[in-house]
């Protein structure tokens, strides 16, 4: 049986990942013009990089190096929200889907805030 530790990482990897299968379908929706074009690429970067290094954690060599890369993770789910934020303030999609990807962007900012800050034991 995995301990709470090891059942976490595993959950919030397959979160990541599944966030991430969600925003490639997103994209793949978005209108083909210039700037959403340029957003595109750049969010699906930010967005891809959340799960990537939650990925990358697992294979840290030492404590400070895993909260690191959630570090990492962090930052990019923040640049996701910014790219989001913008493809809808610029009224290039506003649909349900856009929605749940900036809460689930949210969701994980918070879950990987939270992580740094217990392996920091600031909490």
């Amino acid at each position: 049986m995995q301990n709470q530790n090891s059942k976490f990482k595993t959950e919030l990897k397959h979160r990541a990942y599944q966030y991430s299968i969600k925003m490639i379908e997103f994209l793949d929706t978005l209108p083909k013009d210039m700037s959403t074009n340029v957003i595109a690429k750049q969010l699906l970067r930010s967005a891809t990089s959340v799960g990537a290094n939650v990925v990358e954690a697992k294979g840290a060599s030492s404590k400070r190096d895993f909260t690191n890369f959630f570090s990492y993770s962090l930052k990019s789910a923040n640049e996701s929200l910014y790219w989001l934020g913008l493809l809808r303030d610029a009224k290039k999609m506003n649909n349900a889907q856009l929605q749940y990807l900036l809460d689930e962007t949210k969701e994980l900012a918070n879950i990987l805030g939270s992580s740094i800050l217990t392996l920091k034991g600031k909490r």
